[in-house]
Formats: structure tokens, sequence, C-alpha cells
């Protein structure tokens, strides 16, 4: 070990005990008051310490004012360095700084806000729009080199083997935007995949809402299918009460609002009624004069009649 390391760890007297002159200083950079207890002598050399004070500022728990005094050679005057607040090995630290473009979750976003698409993204990929390619009347395209040799070439008498065809009015590009095609850049394969995982998680078949339903999200008349090869996987949720009503949802989801999982019964028909009290039935106080019958007398004797 060389003497000049053994000195390094050694504290100078002069500077190790100017602990009034390291007060003052740090009380001068903070506020009134929250220069606490001296905490600690710290050697950074020769003749040159750093004092540590509690912080007792509110939100830098555990921080120290760190006051470095100094002390030139065969000097008996100690110099002040320079004041910092500095954490210490339990000081409560903000997070680790983290670039928007990690920290950015989904619902971040807020009316107004625009987030900007990386060149390089993975989930796009480049489209047609039509622009890097010239019109059909264009000097430079080829159909119209073609027209220009046919004009060159010598005439016969029969028409050619091979007609060029005409070019066709209007550029490329405009017939792309009308079939909905003049997009820079669309989803990647890569992007869709990502994009079904993300879908399926929320929305799919291991969430505890399908694994509860009483049926799947392909045989309901409330989904609303969707175009592309992501059609064949997903849907879009059109019941008010669900859960999911506008998002997207995998044809393997499920839930309680299913169109088919719950129909009304219809309401039970009421058996006839045994007594109808809506048709008057007449009852004859008198049996028929050519039924047959015999009267009886009043008391109860019949009557053998009269000659």
């Amino acid at each position: 070990m060389s003497a000049a390391t053994t000195r390094s760890r050694t504290p100078d007297r002069l500077c190790a005990e100017a602990v009034g002159l390291a007060r003052t200083a740090a009380e001068e950079a903070a506020a009134p008051g929250v220069v606490g207890e001296h905490v600690d002598v710290v050697v950074e050399g020769d003749r040159v310490v750093t004092h540590l004070f509690e912080c007792k500022e509110f939100g830098y728990r555990g921080w120290r004012w760190a006051v470095t005094v100094a002390r030139a050679s065969r000097a008996k005057v100690v110099t002040l360095d320079e004041t910092v607040l500095l954490p210490g090995p339990d000081a409560l630290l903000a997070p680790e700084w983290v670039p928007w473009s990690e920290r950015l979750r989904p619902g971040d976003m807020g009316p107004g806000d625009l987030l900007p698409t990386d060149a390089e993204d993975l989930r796009l990929e480049p489209g047609y729009s039509g622009e890097d390619a010239p019109p059909p009347n264009s000097v430079v395209s080829e159909e119209m080199a073609e027209l220009a040799e046919a004009e060159d070439a010598e005439l016969t008498v029969g028409p050619p083997a091979e007609l060029p065809v005409v070019p066709e009015r209007g550029s490329i590009a405009s017939v792309a935007e009308e079939l909905g095609m003049r997009r820079a850049r669309v989803l990647s394969r890569y992007g869709l995949h990502t994009a079904a995982d993300r879908w399926d998680e929320a929305y799919g078949a291991k969430t505890q809402m399908a694994q509860a339903a009483p049926a799947t999200c392909v045989s309901c008349g409330f989904l609303a299918p969707i175009g592309g090869s992501l059609g064949q996987a997903f849907g879009v949720c059109g019941n008010e009460f669900s859960p999911a009503d506008g998002r997207v949802v995998s044809l393997s989801y499920g839930c309680g609002g299913h169109s088919e999982a719950a129909v009304m019964p219809k309401p039970p028909r009421p058996a006839p009624p045994v007594i109808d009290e809506t048709r008057v039935d007449p009852f004859p106080l008198r049996p028929a004069a050519d039924s047959g019958s015999v009267p009886s007398a009043p008391d109860g004797t019949e009557d053998l009649g009269h000659s």
C-alpha cells in the first residue's frame, strides 16, 4: 500500500474540525431550518474532506447536505469548495427516467394529444399509395412507351397481331384512393399478431367472463363481423348491455348477454274456465209438455189423475 493511499484515508485534522464552516455554508445554500445534525466526514483526498449534514426538507427523506472543504499545503486556513445536496444510502429517489415511447400506456392520450409513430415501427410496413408509380398517360409510363413504339413501326396492310392497350384516364393514385388502398403504411404481420394477442387477452376465451358465459360470440346475434384476415377470429360487440359493447371481441369470447342464451318464454295460455260467466245458460222452471213425465202433487204424492 502506497503512502499516498494511506494519507488519503486519514482525514485532515483541520479540515475535519471545520464543522462550523461547513454548517454555515450549508445553511446559506438551503432554506432556514432544513440543515440537521452532522452525520459523517468523508475523505476525498489529501487535505480535502466532505462534511455531511442531515436534510430535514420534506420530500428529501434520506438526503444529505454535502459541504466539501480543503486546505492548501502548509496552510492553516480551511477554505470552502462546494455545497450540494446528495442522496444517502436510504434516500427517497425518483424512479429511473423512461423515454415517453416506453412510458406511454393505452388510455394515456387525451383530446389534442399527438402520438408520433417511429419510421421503423415493426407494427407497420409500406403500403401502396400509387405515388411512386407514374400515371398511365405519363411519357415515362410503360403504356405510353408501347404506343410510341407502335407509331414508329412500319405500317402494315393488316392490323398488327397485338395492339397496345390504351392508357386509362386518371392516375394510379386516384384509383388506389378510390379503392381504399392509398395508404403510405399498413399493418405488418407483426402488427396484426400483436393486435390480435392484445384483443384476445382483453376479450378472449381465457377471460373470467368468457369462462362463465353460456355460449360464445360466434353464435351471438349482437356480433358485427369485420373484414380482412382478422375477421376470421374477431368481431365487434353491438350489445349495449354487454361489458364489451363497441369493443373488438374474439369469436370465442362470451358473456351473459348472449342473444340466444336466455330467450324470454312465451306467456302461458290460461286453462279454459270451468264456469263461463260470460254466457247465460237457460234453466227451465217446468219440464216440457211432451216429455211424458207425471207431475207430482204439492204434498209429494203422485197424482193418480182424474177420469
